[in-house]
């Protein structure tokens, strides 16, 4: 139940809100003393900032554009296999997401 409950956690468009819930759900696991959501929950406190920052509505991005993204840029390394010159790569995988002229 407390797995299915931390689901409702990126559905909360305020960071407040969405603070608000975290402090309710991890107050919730001091009771059931599972030291597996303990450990999960002190790694969620560590990153917060960057759940923190997915909250907001203009940074939420659909999982298919990131896994594109990622592909396109596993493609252009696989290409460039033996360049070690990491600024050319990185002007590679800024220039694939240009539209062609």
């Amino acid at each position: 139940m407390l797995k299915e409950r931390f689901g409702q956690l990126w559905d909360y468009q305020s960071e407040g809100w969405a603070r608000r819930f975290f402090d309710q759900w991890r107050a919730s696991l001091r009771w059931q003393r599972l030291p597996s959501f303990e450990k999960f929950a002190d790694m969620i406190e560590r990153h917060w900032n960057g759940i923190a920052a997915y909250c907001r509505p203009e940074n939420k991005v659909s999982l298919g554009f990131v896994e594109g993204v990622n592909n396109k840029i596993r493609v252009i390394q696989r290409r460039a296999y033996g360049l070690r010159d990491e600024e050319y790569l990185r002007l590679k995988v800024l220039t694939c997401m240009l539209p062609e002229l």
